[in-house]
């Protein structure tokens, strides 16, 4: 297994602490310098070192960052490495806004969006990306959703399903990118996230579901994104991210 780590909340570089990795656990930190200026540049440059990353590492790659953005760069990785993968998404959010319908301008709530082809040009058509058909995707555990997001999903072809109620049969065919925000977790158990949706899975309901995915053998990326801020205490976290990527 390959480990690559990015971390980066947005363009913003994040300290070691927020990302507590298992002790001497080998991995490509991927850190470019980032161009002065507009967001969206800043994260094409980032992604774009993201990606060459991902394109270059033996399968399967697992990947960790602060951010679920990164998967769209993982995604632009994998496709570069000649795979087509699917997507099964563990959010508590829907991250299908557009730059259109977000109310509140958080680049993270377009990421599943981003991926589907929506605003190609903020980065997509920077990584060479190609849209993933929505039939080719999973939405798992999603429950804080604005109402734009509920019309998009409504209309479209993203199939939905719980944390409990995923099985490995509910994946689509194929190699599978499986994204983890850990927000899917419910905010009980995991304090200081950045944006705590109630009413979520436990932490262990989450880490069977993502071993059912990963015993297919068909999953090429595992993504782990951790949107938390500092915490006094980090062995809850540190104790999920052993699980998750062991």
């Amino acid at each position: 297994m390959a480990l690559i780590v990015v971390p980066y909340h947005q363009d913003e570089r994040l300290p070691a602490a927020l990302l507590p990795l298992p002790a001497g656990t080998p991995a490509v930190v991927v850190d470019p310098e980032l161009p002065a200026g507009d967001l969206w540049a800043r994260l094409a440059a980032l992604d774009e070192a993201v990606a060459r990353a991902v394109a270059a590492a033996p399968d399967p790659v697992t990947m960790v960052s602060g951010d679920c953005l990164v998967a769209v760069a993982g995604l632009a990785g994998a496709q570069r490495a000649g795979r087509d993968p699917a997507l099964v998404w563990f959010d508590a959010h829907g991250d299908v806004h557009t730059l259109e319908t977000t109310t509140s301008g958080y680049p993270g709530g377009l990421a599943l969006r981003l991926a589907l082809g929506g605003n190609p040009e903020v980065l997509a058509d920077r990584l060479g990306l190609r849209p993933v058909a929505e039939e080719r995707v999973v939405l798992v555990g999603a429950r804080d959703l604005d109402p734009p997001e509920v019309a998009f999903l409504a209309g479209s072809r993203v199939r939905r399903t719980t944390v409990s109620g995923l099985s490995a049969a509910d994946a689509p065919p194929g190699p599978l990118i499986v994204h983890v925000d850990l927000d899917v977790v419910d905010a009980a158990e995991l304090p200081g996230l950045l944006f705590p949706a109630p009413g979520g899975p436990p932490a262990a309901e989450v880490v069977a579901a993502v071993r059912r995915l990963r015993a297919t053998g068909r999953v090429v990326l595992l993504d782990i994104a951790c949107p938390w801020h500092r915490v006094a205490d980090s062995s809850a976290r540190a104790a999920l991210l052993e699980a998750l990527i062991g």
